[in-house]
């Protein structure tokens, strides 16, 4: 990935889930001198960020980062007492205490 890849990727980090007009990217990615020095900067690497599928694109030029699919969280270690005493709550925690292989102490 290159600066002006980077640049861009940075700007629209700004706002997640929000389609930016392509112009806008232009202004405020690298710069408003860049900007007045070149206005159709961003143009050829937003097409290059949408080719390498880091990018979306919608049908009047709004660009917006590639929703990243959320990773399954590995368990987390928990100790036994803590699972019997958060058992005994009564509360529900989705399968949070869901531990693999362990034994309960007192049952």
């Amino acid at each position: 990935m290159d600066a002006d890849e980077r640049d861009i990727c940075n700007y629209l980090k700004s706002w997640p889930g929000e389609f930016v007009l392509g112009r806008d990217v232009a202004r405020r990615a690298a710069g408003k001198w860049r900007f007045r020095q070149e206005p159709e900067w961003a143009a050829p690497v937003l097409v290059r960020l949408v080719e390498k599928g880091i990018l979306e694109a919608d049908s009047t030029g709004h660009y917006r980062l590639r929703a990243s699919e959320q990773k399954s969280q590995p368990k987390k270690w928990m100790s036994p007492h803590l699972k019997t005493i958060l058992e005994k709550s009564g509360k529900d925690f989705g399968g949070a205490l869901d531990l693999d292989g362990s034994k309960d102490p007192g049952k």
